[in-house]
């Protein structure tokens, strides 16, 4: 299955300044079975270890930290020759073992020559909670579900690949084409990107075994919170996690603490919402007071919207018949136009835009603003076909951005400073921002 993320892992392998690598991502999102088609393409040897399947290794990392002698172990008991640079560890579930995470720094500043990469499930939950992990010994890099571009290279759509990420200006796309991908935007937003139900669609193009497959995800993600999580949180993450479609079915869809229990307090859910940001499981957009760089600096951490990591298992959450993929454009609107949102913050996650919005006292709401370098673009998402933008025009009125950009189902075009991306675009939006021409 292609990954985008193979290009970065290739960087990292060649770069000077290489230290071990720590690959984050939620469960089941394809780290696995990345790092062996990495190791067994790009190495002579690929060794993997993981620490759930084998407590053993712990060992070998509890009694000494000089890494010459871990690698001398570890290379006798699975009996096989660890060679620098011609072979590539994979340290798997090591959030299992803190020793072994420890151990890393030890690699990066006595090891340098040895090619190693850490994952693990729950691992962005370990790193959050870690005291003294050294900062600047390892590298990182985050796995997200597919996006809808990668959706296609498993459909082996590549003349359509190639042919989008081609186009950086606003020039429309001939209307065939863009039609087809419409078509394909529907079934994408039901099927979503997590590897396991992508397999399964290209079988036989079956959506109920799909289903399925996201139900049986979901059960894991729910077993997960009973095992994983501090047992004082596991109600309170179960709560929130089972909030997300009614708090995105709402008009207004900044999180509502009162939707989980009447007279909840925000203070009360904070450590389970973080729990679950830090599993990977969902996205948080924070409102702004104003669209200045740096966002972050301007975000309203008590007002957020939460997202679902892949609009496939919203879909699955919500009980979407499979019958709305041949209905005309029903998907994209159904529960308020909550799955356009959430794929849209989907496809900026993966981009690795942190997410954010402005809202002005009830008047108008811009569902993302995105920081670029030192551009700040307002991005307005509609679910249909509709030309209105009163929410933008609200924005311009007040804030005069260079460019006002819209992502709905119209065809790629620009008429004055207002640019429409078809939804299927949204991750071609960096290069039609660097277009000078259009600034």
């Amino acid at each position: 299955m292609k990954r985008t993320l193979y290009s970065k892992l290739l960087e990292w392998k060649t770069s000077s300044n290489r230290k071990p690598l720590i690959l984050r991502g939620a469960r089941q999102v394809g780290k696995t079975h990345l790092l062996k088609l990495f190791g067994k393409q790009e190495y002579t040897t690929c060794i993997y270890l993981n620490f759930e399947e084998d407590p053993q290794l712990n060992h070998f990392f509890t009694k000494n930290i000089v890494p010459s002698t871990i690698l001398e172990h570890i290379s006798i008991y699975i009996d096989q020759e660890i060679r620098p640079e011609n072979t590539l560890l994979i340290f798997d579930e090591i959030q299992e073992s803190p020793a072994a995470l420890n151990s890393l720094k030890y690699f990066c500043e006595q090891a340098k020559a040895f090619h190693i990469i850490a994952a693990g499930s729950l691992l962005g939950v370990k790193l959050a909670h870690s005291k003294g992990f050294p900062v600047g010994k390892v590298n990182f890099l985050d796995l997200y579900p597919l996006s809808f571009f990668e959706f296609l290279a498993v459909l082996d759509k590549n003349k359509l690949l190639q042919f989008l990420t081609q186009q950086n200006e606003f020039n429309p796309i001939p209307e065939p084409i863009h039609l087809d991908l419409l078509v394909l935007l529907k079934k994408y937003m039901f099927v979503g990107g997590m590897p396991e139900a992508v397999a399964e669609y290209v079988k036989d193009e079956n959506l109920l075994s799909v289903r399925k497959i996201q139900k049986e995800i979901l059960d894991a993600y729910l077993l997960d919170f009973s095992k994983h999580a501090p047992p004082e949180q596991v109600m309170k993450i179960t709560q929130v996690w089972e909030s997300i479609p009614l708090q995105l079915a709402k008009e207004n869809k900044k999180f509502i603490f009162a939707a989980l229990r009447k007279s909840a307090r925000g203070r009360e859910y904070e450590t389970a919402i973080q729990w679950l940001a830090d599993a990977g499981l969902i996205y948080k957009s924070y409102d702004i007071s104003a669209p200045k760089y740096p966002l972050a600096r301007y975000a309203e951490k008590h007002a957020f919207k939460v997202f679902l990591l892949d609009v496939g298992l919203l879909s699955a959450m919500c009980n979407i018949p499979a019958k709305v993929v041949i209905a005309d454009n029903e998907l994209f609107s159904e529960f308020q136009g909550a799955f356009t949102e959430n794929y849209v913050a989907q496809e900026l996650a993966a981009q690795q835009h942190p997410l954010y919005y402005w809202a002005s006292e009830g008047r108008a709401e811009v569902d993302f603003i995105v920081e670029h370098e030192s551009k700040i673009i307002p991005l307005e998402v509609k679910a249909g076909t509709s030309r209105k933008k009163k929410s933008l025009l609200v924005y311009d009125e007040k804030y005069h951005p260079e460019l006002l950009l819209r992502a709905s189902l119209l065809n790629l075009k620009k008429n004055g400073k207002v640019g429409n991306l078809p939804l299927y675009f949204i991750a071609q939006l960096q290069q039609v921002i660097n277009v000078d021409s259009f600034l």
